[in-house]
């Protein structure tokens, strides 16, 4: 598919001039990373995420057809960027977290109703209001523009859903897909589940830059409702955003060989989820996680985003694995917590270890208990 394949030609806003509709949608966790970008939002190397369950966003969009609404009733896509395109600050809308209005939030809502106006041109004709929470802290590490930007994505999916009922499931959530990743690139990878792919690659069929497909092989049943405990070393808000992160990739030393790697452990951890090897896949993730920070630490400016705790957790990590042979494993995000990844089958023994070994280092003892989550999901409204 194309960028074109997902512009809306033709819709009647009368059949929806008001209402609202609520999504639960998850983070998701990056086993193979995606660090550099390319313009719009499009990775420099292939992704492979596990989708979180815990972890989550929910976003109600409340939409009202605006007065304007006799000029803007029906019309092609043509008609209605004619109509709309005059104005570049026509979007209407609030948006509250927690409870509280945020308008500090407005500007990056903005720039992705900017982005995805031309897909989506019935954005301009609608006033609305987005109230959004998450199950975690924001801002912390743990993917919170990926749960928020994919709940928003697939709230105004289903507004078009209204608008235009014949389209298919799997195009509705391509294209919400599509447009989460115009809002944050790793936000594509939180509409489905288990295991998605985002980013052109020769040994994943039908993957794609432009959206996250589903893992289209076989996984073995060492990978089956895979465990994530997330330790929340540092809840505070990260001190380098990971949009600037991204772009201090753009002239990095590094930078190509980092592309190649990660689309080498594409390669690699294809076959260890089929053929199940726990050793080679604890291998790849832990050396993902580290080349994503060395990454950050090597850059100009550097920054380094782990804390002495981090570094206490993962050395924990490592002199438990060599004592008891476990198949632990971390994982880091662009942040300083820690997640603690390992299989159904070790779940007792390695929950056990967290709580008397690791959760010390948390701050105020905080983690989340987490696994393999299947996508998002509508409710009903609330």
């Amino acid at each position: 598919m194309t960028e074109t394949d997902f512009i809306l030609s033709n819709f009647e806003t009368s059949k929806a001039s008001n209402g609202s509709v609520t999504w639960k949608t998850p983070s998701n966790i990056a086993l193979v990373k995606y660090w550099g970008k390319q313009e719009p939002q499009l990775p420099e190397n292939t992704s492979i995420s596990f989708t979180l369950d815990a972890c989550f966003t929910l976003t109600t969009l409340e939409y009202k057809l605006k007065n304007r609404q006799s000029e803007l009733v029906s019309g092609s896509h043509n008609e209605m960027l004619k109509q709309v395109q005059h104005d570049v600050n026509s979007f209407n809308f609030e948006i509250y977290f927690e409870e509280e209005k945020k308008d500090d939030f407005k500007p990056k809502i903005q720039k992705f109703f900017e982005r995805i106006v031309q897909y989506v041109p019935f954005l301009k004709a609608y006033d609305f209001v987005i109230k959004s929470r998450n199950s975690f802290p924001h801002s912390s590490g743990i993917a919170s523009s990926a749960s928020g930007m994919s709940a928003l994505a697939l709230c105004v999916m289903s507004l078009e859903k209204e608008l235009n009922p014949s389209i298919s499931e799997e195009y509705f959530n391509k294209k919400a897909s599509f447009l989460a990743r115009l809002g944050s690139g790793s936000a594509c990878r939180s509409i489905e589940g288990e295991l998605i792919v985002w980013g052109n690659h020769p040994k994943i069929e039908g993957s794609s830059n432009l959206f996250g497909v589903k893992f289209p092989y076989k996984v073995h049943e060492n990978f089956k409702n895979y465990h994530d405990t997330i330790l929340l070393v540092d809840e505070g808000e990260k001190q380098v955003s990971s949009t600037v992160g991204h772009q201090l990739m753009y002239n990095h030393p590094f930078a190509q060989q980092r592309f190649q790697q990660a689309n080498d452990n594409i390669s690699k951890i294809s076959e260890v989820l089929e053929n199940g090897n726990l050793k080679k896949f604890v291998e790849i993730v832990e050396s993902e996680a580290l080349s994503l920070h060395a990454m950050m630490m090597t850059s100009n400016p550097y920054f380094i985003l782990m804390k002495p705790n981090t570094l206490k957790i993962i050395n924990k990590i490592w002199a438990y694995r060599a004592v008891t042979k476990s198949n632990i494993c971390f994982t880091l995000d662009a942040g300083a917590n820690v997640h603690v990844l390992f299989p159904e089958a070790e779940k007792e023994n390695v929950n056990n270890f967290i709580i008397n070994e690791l959760i010390q280092f948390c701050q105020e003892n905080h983690y989340i208990c987490d696994r393999i989550g299947l996508g998002a999901k509508r409710l009903s409204n609330i």
